[in-house]
């Protein structure tokens, strides 16, 4: 049987879809401008020519942008670690100075018609021109803000506003050009200094949103930020939230308090949640920094304490269990070590922990530790008569004393002195973890005396479903 592999065309990117709508634009803004300042000039219509500099912008305007766009796709470099968004936004603002440009050369014109006089010579065409361009501008206003939207591109929007002007000002062209055919000639400079008013605003409009990119406003929301990620688990308290960027690149910089025991790993882990979740909530989000500020627990977790203490001594330890004492706490825990070391060199190191840890945690007056090699490097899996034997048996006293639990997957491994013992225990997820581990600790009890050839018992316990039997209490 023949296999037809189909090969996609490479999907483009972001810049590349803007730089197309731009190209589309500009080639419809040519046309209408050239069509204008033709029929202004020809007419001697101040608000016709007034509108064709407007329209003869947006072109520029959309060049500006094209060029803006293609630096700002470059990828990061070692003169630019945080890439070149910044030159779109540069480009957005040119767009801005541009508007200005335009308002200012109007002004010119009108002021040579006051001074010198002269009447706008009103045809048909002129008409006719006005009607078909207004007609084209509306079309490239709602294109070019729907694809602005999807694309979140700053620059699309800027020039969607300047392209949405030119209908409301063609509009007053047309009611000029009207009032100029009976015979008032003042409408023409009246429209056109309307004209200068509605293209200086757009153009003072972009220059302060581009500034305050370049200024770094924030972007998003706060409040929203934090909600989106409070209930993140290891953060304790977010302490501050910035944005910053155009809408469609996005940095945020999140501080937030964690307790000074979290394990760089657990720190990780953390900060990796919390860049999903605002990548998910806001897509435009390009880049998350989270900084993590210690901070002291009203109550002090003496797991947690351990662990941290443990990590800088290179041992793994596990069921911490802080015992109230008269004058403090006493910690019992087990300590994992290096297989392989001596029993001299095990006791220095576990020694060692318990040092730091009466020194360093609070109330702790003494240690006890329980010292095993490290199960990293365990044995595989035994399949000999005597692994076999102690598995079954395993299983029997364990349903003898649980009989409604289930017990499954278990397995035996070689162990120092003898073999090590794993097993699954299946129980109501309404029941309580103390029970739960209680019911675990008396099973592994009861193995430990049956069977003295198992040195270590590790009984995982699992829920199931709420509509199995309850459990015998424990004896």
């Amino acid at each position: 049987m023949s296999q037809v592999t189909t090969i996609s065309a490479p999907t483009p990117s972001n810049g590349e879809r803007v730089r197309r709508v731009l190209w589309i634009v500009l080639v419809l803004n040519v046309v209408v401008a050239g069509a204008k300042l033709v029929t202004g000039l020809m007419t001697g219509a101040v608000a016709m020519i007034a509108d064709g500099f407007h329209s003869s912008m947006d072109a520029s305007s959309n060049i500006v942008g094209l060029v803006g766009t293609k630096l700002a796709a470059q990828p990061p470099d070692e003169d630019h670690p945080y890439g070149h968004r910044r030159f779109e936004t540069l480009a957005t603002l040119a767009i801005g100075g541009l508007l200005l440009v335009a308002a200012w050369e109007i002004l010119q014109t009108m002021l040579d018609r006051l001074l010198n006089g002269g009447e706008p010579d009103v045809t048909a065409a002129s008409f006719g021109i006005m009607i078909g361009t207004m007609v084209i501008n509306l079309g490239v206003t709602i294109y070019e803000r729907r694809r602005g939207h999807e694309l979140h591109s700053d620059i699309l929007l800027a020039d969607a506003a300047h392209t949405s002007s030119d209908f409301f000002v063609s509009l007053s062209v047309i009611i000029s050009l009207g009032l100029s055919s009976l015979g008032l000639a003042w409408s023409d400079i009246a429209i056109a200094m309307l004209i200068v008013f509605v293209i200086g605003r757009a153009g003072l409009g972009i220059i302060r949103q581009t500034s305050n990119i370049l200024a770094d406003q924030q972007t998003l929301d706060p409040h929203a930020v934090q909600e989106a990620i409070q209930d993140v688990p290891g953060l304790d308290e977010i302490v501050r939230v910035r944005s910053r960027g155009p809408a469609d690149a996005i940095h945020v910089d999140v501080d937030a308090s964690i307790q000074p025991a979290v394990t760089t790993d657990h720190a990780y882990a953390i900060t990796k949640t919390v860049r999903e979740r605002l990548t998910a909530a806001y897509p435009q989000v390009e880049e998350v920094q989270v900084n993590f500020v210690p901070q002291k627990s009203p109550t002090l977790d003496y797991g947690l304490e351990t662990r941290a203490i443990a990590d800088g001594l290179g041992l793994r330890v596990h069921e911490v269990i802080p015992v109230p004492a008269q004058d403090g706490v006493v910690l019992e825990m087990h300590v994992e070590v290096r297989p392989g070391l001596t029993l001299g060199e095990a006791h220095r190191q576990a020694s060692e922990l318990e040092r730091r840890l009466v020194k360093r945690i609070p109330g702790v007056r003494e240690v006890v530790t329980h010292i095993e090699p490290s199960s990293d490097q365990g044995a595989p899996i035994s399949q000999s008569h005597m692994a076999l034997e102690l598995r079954d048996r395993s299983v029997e006293i364990a349903q003898r004393l649980y009989p409604d639990a289930e017990w499954c997957d278990s397995s035996v491994r070689l162990a120092l002195g003898g073999y090590a013992l794993t097993l699954c225990c299946r129980l109501p997820g309404s029941m309580s973890v103390e029970e739960a581990h209680g019911i675990a600790e008396h099973v592994e009890a009861v193995i430990r005396t049956e069977l003295p050839l198992v040195q270590r018992i590790t009984i995982h316990t699992e829920p199931i479903e709420e509509t199995e039997p309850v459990l015998n209490s424990l004896p």
